[in-house]
């Protein structure tokens, strides 16, 4: 991973860090406070987003690690692990947490004693939140320039960006709806309308982790680059008067900044082994200079008529 996009991921992890433990300790007090439910889980929603930052950045560290015997190609898409354990770590704990204690606070409803705390600290976390949301989104936007929002995260290789911003995401729709209970609870004085909102962030943990686990799955068993470095790969080598036609480029992420290259092209018969190879080293080379990200690069001379064929997704 480039050193500049690295200390950028740093950045908005260790700002969503220190914002989550903050107002998860500020959350605690007031659910302490006030009897809250939806306040409760809130804490546990953030004491969750803490851990799951630890264990992205423990993720980059490992995945820092250079090749060797057992590894031949590096440590990275260990980050890939820890970011489905991420969204592990929601659904089972947060959601999990949020949607028991929402049901046991409509079973067992406890009047609000002190609202009043809870809406400033759910005023400060929204400030704190929004500003690590802010900070992710601009650091998101800028490593990911074309197309949509959704394309950007199906596309995006570096899970690290797209976790800590729907996790930020998520964070400032649950106070929304943790307000919203609280108010509700004491406009109606129902204690039960807080569980609810409770159940209500729980679903929604629930949303955003089965997102980051279909994503982060992805990237864990291995995807392609990006079409447009595919596309140049097979311009450079089809640029080669020696190189008839090339038959497929194949590629795999195996870190974000990191991707292995398979290219089977159909050589001119006149060409002698030794001329070949010398050919081969040379492609390498330009396509090194080209495409930096290129880590490792296969090329195989085959008959087009001989190299196999992808069969199309489904």
């Amino acid at each position: 991973m480039s050193a500049t996009k690295q200390g950028g991921s740093n950045f908005v992890i260790f700002a969503a860090l220190a914002a989550n433990l903050g107002i998860a300790v500020a959350k605690f007090i007031a659910a302490a406070i006030s009897g809250s439910s939806s306040m409760l889980t809130e804490g546990f929603h953030s004491i969750v987003d803490s851990l799951n930052q630890v264990l992205l950045l423990y993720g980059q560290h490992r995945g820092r690690r250079p090749p060797d015997e057992a590894h031949p190609f590096g440590y990275g898409r260990e980050l890939y692990f820890w970011s489905f354990v991420v969204a592990i770590l929601i659904f089972g704990v947060g959601a999990g947490v949020s949607i028991y204690e929402g049901a046991v606070h409509i079973s067992e409803p406890e009047p609000l004693r002190d609202p009043v705390v809870n809406y400033a600290v759910l005023g400060i976390a929204f400030a704190m939140e929004g500003s690590s949301w802010f900070f992710a989104m601009r650091e998101f936007a800028a490593a990911n320039r074309r197309g949509g929002w959704w394309e950007a995260v199906r596309k995006s290789k570096d899970p690290a960006g797209f976790i800590v911003l729907f996790e930020d995401s998520a964070a400032l729709a649950g106070l929304v709806i943790a307000a919203i209970g609280v108010w509700a609870s004491q406009y109606w004085s129902d204690p039960r309308i807080d569980g609810v909102a409770s159940i209500a962030i729980g679903l929604l943990l629930a949303l955003v982790a089965a997102l980051l686990a279909r994503e982060a799955k992805g990237l864990l068993i291995g995807e392609g680059a990006d079409p447009v470095i595919v596309d140049r790969v097979r311009a450079i080598v089809e640029a080669r008067p020696e190189i008839t036609s090339v038959n497929h480029v194949r590629t795999i992420h195996t870190a974000p900044e990191s991707i292995f290259v398979a290219i089977s092209a159909d050589f001119r018969d006149a060409l002698t082994m030794g001329e070949a190879e010398g050919l081969i080293e040379e492609i390498e080379t330009e396509l090194k200079a080209a495409m930096p990200m290129l880590s490792s690069i296969y090329i195989r001379p085959e008959r087009r008529e001989d190299a196999s064929v992808l069969r199309p997704v489904a």
